[in-house]
Order: C-alpha cells, then sequence, then structure tokens
C-alpha cells in the first residue's frame, strides 16, 4: 500500500528531464543513465526460474533478467552478507578490503564503485535492511552521498528492530528517490537497495501460497517451503520498486544490477545457513546488467564473481576502469568485442561468521579463515584450512558436490596453494587495524541471524 501511494505521487512529475542532461567525463552525445543496484541477501540461483527451478518463485526478477545480460555461473568471493558486499562496491576481495566477518570493517580510504561514479557527477545513495551492514559495523557509509539503514522490523518477535521488510525499503528508497527528481537536480542517481529476504530464520509467505504450488515435500511448513515463499515475496516487491522507478525515468535510460550476495544451504552435506563452506548453494549467485539500447539480451556461460560488477559498470560507462578493481570488465565481451572466458580460474574463501564476543580481538581475521577454493574448467578444488582436508569435484558430473577425486590429506595444486599465501598474508596485514568494539545489542542480532556459533 505504501508504495502505490509513492507511486501515484510520483508519477505526475516532469523533473525527471534533469536526470538525463549529459556529463561531462562521457561526452556531449551521451546520456548518463540512472543506474539502480538490486541485490537480494540469501538467494541461490537454482531457486528461480530462470536458473531452472520448476516453482513459480521469480518471474519478476526472471523477467528483468531475461531483457539483459543474465550471468548462468556467477559466484560470489565469500558467502557471507558484509564481505561479499563489499567486494561487490570496491571490487576487492575479503581479504583486501578488510571486512572477512560479519562484524569487522572494511580498510579506511578504500576506493569503490559509488565513488568512482560521484566523481564523474552521480549522487550515490544505498538503502539497506540488514543489521550486518550498519555503519558501526560495516564503515561503508562514507562511499555514498547517502547511506541509511532501514531497520524497522524485530522479526524474531524480539523487542529490537533489527531489519527491515522489502516493503518498508521500497518506500524509503523511493521517497528519497522522488524527492531527488521533484528537487530538480541536475545529477545521475545510482541507488542501491539491499533486501534481506529471505534470510533465516525464514517466514512463511502465506500470500504466495497459490503462487508458487505445493511443496515438493506437501509440507507447507518446511524451511524449504517457507524459504520459497520468501523469494516470491522478494520478487514481488522488487517489481514494484522497479515500476516506481520506471514511472520516474520512463524512457528507459536507467540501467539495473541485479545480484545476490550469496546462496544458501538447504540441507545440503548436513549443513543448513551459508558461510562456513565453499559448496555451490552457497557459492553460485543469480546476476544479471540490464540496459535497454545499450546491452542487448544474452546468457553467459563463462565464470563470472561479484566483484565483475564495478569495472562493467564503468566499462559500460566508457569510463577508464581503475586500475585497482580486481575484477573483470564485461563490457567489450557485451559489445561482441571479446570472447567469453571460458578458461577463467576464479578463487574463493570462507571465513567464521562473526566476530565472538571472547574471541582474541588481536587477530581476529588470521584465526577466521575456514577454507579457501578454486574452480578451473568446472573442476573445483577445496581446502579446509583448519585440518588440511582437501576435496576435488568435477561440477559437470557431480552438480551435489558429493564424491571427491582426491585423497582428502592429498597435497593442494600450486594455484590453490598460491591463493592460500596471498588470503593468509593479507589477513594478517588486515588484522593490524583497529579491533572491532561489538555492544551487547550487537552480538544478540548477529546470534540472531545465525552468524555466531
Amino acid at each position: 500500500m505504501r508504495c502505490r501511494k509513492i507511486f501515484s505521487r510520483v508519477l505526475p512529475t516532469l523533473a525527471f528531464l534533469s536526470l538525463l542532461l549529459p556529463g561531462p567525463s562521457l561526452g556531449a552525445a551521451e546520456l548518463r543513465p540512472n543506474i539502480l543496484v538490486i541485490s537480494v541477501d540469501t538467494l541461490r540461483a537454482d531457486r528461480m526460474g530462470s536458473y531452472g527451478y520448476s516453482r513459480r518463485t521469480s518471474p519478476h526478477i526472471d523477467g528483468l533478467l531475461a531483457k539483459g545480460v543474465r550471468f548462468a555461473e556467477a559466484r560470489t568471493v565469500e558467502p557471507l552478507t558484509a564481505p561479499a558486499l563489499a567486494s561487490m562496491l570496491t571490487s576487492l576481495t575479503p581479504h583486501e578490503h578488510g571486512s572477512t566477518r560479519n562484524g569487522l570493517r572494511v580498510r579506511p580510504e578504500l576506493p569503490s564503485l559509488p565513488k568512482v561514479l560521484r566523481r564523474h557527477g552521480y549522487q550515490t545513495a544505498a538503502f539497506v535492511g540488514s543489521w550486518t551492514l550498519r555503519e558501526k559495523l560495516w564503515a561503508m557509509s562514507g562511499h555514498f552521498d547517502h547511506f541509511e539503514e532501514v531497520l524497522t522490523k524485530a522479526r524474531w518477535l524480539g523487542m529490537v528492530k533489527r531489519e527491515a521488510t522489502a516493503e518498508d525499503l521500497n518506500e524509503t528508497a523511493l521517497e528519497w528517490l522522488s524527492g531527488q527528481v521533484e528537487g530538480g537536480s541536475s545529477r545521475p542517481v545510482f541507488l542501491w537497495v539491499h533486501y534481506v529476504e529471505p534470510h533465516a530464520p525464514y517466514v512463511l509467505q502465506r500470500d504466495f501460497m497459490n503462487q508458487i504450488g505445493n511443496a515438493p515435500d506437501d509440507n507447507n511448513y518446511s524451511d524449504s517451503n517457507k524459504y520459497d515463499s520468501e523469494i516470491a515475496y522478494v520478487d514481488s516487491q522488487i517489481s514494484k520498486l522497479l515500476e516506481a522507478v520506471e514511472a520516474l525515468v520512463p524512457n528507459g535510460n536507467t540501467m539495473v544490477l541485479f545480484v545476490s550476495d550469496h546462496g544458501e544451504s538447504l540441507g545440503e552435506h548436513g549443513y543448513w545457513g551459508h558461510g562456513r563452506h565453499l559448496y555451490e548453494p552457497t557459492l553460485h549467485i543469480p546476476m544479471g546488467i540490464t540496459w535497454p539500447g545499450h546491452v542487448e539480451p544474452r546468457v553467459v556461460a563463462a565464470p563470472a564473481l561479484i566483484i565483475d560488477l564495478a569495472p562493467t559498470v564503468v566499462g559500460l560507462l566508457g569510463i577508464d576502469v581503475p586500475d585497482f578493481f580486481q575484477g573483470m570488465d564485461w563490457s567489450k565481451v557485451f559489445a561482441g568485442a571479446a570472447d567469453e572466458p571460458t578458461d577463467r580460474v576464479t578463487f574463493y574463501q570462507a571465513h567464521r561468521g562473526s566476530v565472538g564476543a571472547k574471541e582474541d580481538q588481536t587477530k581476529v581475521r588470521e584465526k577466521g579463515l575456514l577454507e579457501v577454493a578454486q574452480l578451473e574448467n568446472g573442476r573445483k578444488e577445496i581446502l579446509r584450512v583448519t585440518n588440511g582436508r582437501r576435496r576435488v569435484f568435477d561440477l559437470a558430473s557431480d552438480q551435489g558436490e558429493l564424491e571427491s577425486l582426491a585423497l582428502e590429506q592429498s597435497e593442494i595444486s600450486e594455484d590453490l596453494q598460491i591463493w592460500l599465501e596471498r588470503v593468509e598474508a593479507g589477513l594478517v596485514l588486515a588484522d593490524e587495524l583497529p579491533p572491532p568494539s561489538i555492544s551487547d545489542e550487537d552480538m544478540d542480532a548477529l546470534r540472531a541471524l545465525g552468524y555466531l556459533e
């Protein structure tokens, strides 16, 4: 209801034209697009129709992804919210930006996508509905002109409001955006909205049960079924956000990025949750970019990473990609000027969920490392750092990662050894940062989210 009110209020305005003035960095003939980043917490790719799921959980997101580039083999670099989203914004891996665990801040003065865009005339804003992204825990607010923690709900029947519903996020973000339009701003907008559903503990969204159909196990109250209903709910709210943004900029000059921070293990390998392992249910994420008239619809089959989004956006805008971005710029592939890098080797890391009150606060990053992995030509190699256990899987023939092709205590490959050494060295340097300061309230919130063992 609140989203409809904002939608009807902003529809008549003509001030949106001021957002489309050409910017000096792009040349007089090029119109600077508004950029909308939509991220969904804990959304695994294989629970969406566009990635092959049979239930109708994500029709609106699927429709969005069909209009642009959809990455079929996109993965996060670490399956934890704060580290993954810091990587999305900075195009750096967790051991480089410092936020390797929830509750640990990023390094000060880091470069990032919103900072680059701000230098090129963009008004930047972020609206986040997750406790783990609070400024005092994450230290990313300075990367934006406007950063707002939307914590309006106590989802776990508690007294403290620790997150926001998708509806509340929409209302707050659209109120800010309509204010920019009605105020006659001449600057294009970079707007990031991060939804918390379907993060655990899952809630059964009854209004969407007819849409997604009966549960495979005929148990509407199973966690797996609740998870699907949460996806359907956030999918519906995302469609409302897109409709409102289209009303504000009806000529379609909006670039939309869609991504999940990480997936979720729903009982695979005897594990529920995310963060502590590098199996596919928590690594494989949905990811796509749409920009009508500039990005032709296609499906990219080559490996992609969440750190690729920042350099790709910069490349699409015709801005020189900064050397400090570690991800890949896909803009030339989109334009047909380069082939898909099907032989790309990608690397991953996993850390303990959050900082515990009784931990040695001087080595919270070094001691938090759990696993490292690499993926090359469909062959994934995982090392459990804590016990030296090595596993190798052929994802083409063993999608469930059930049968390792290597002895558990065998020697890891040279490339993975080099990656491990790089990660460990980065953690030592990052631990020179001031130790975290987490309140009892923060600890309770992170524990409720399942990040404390």
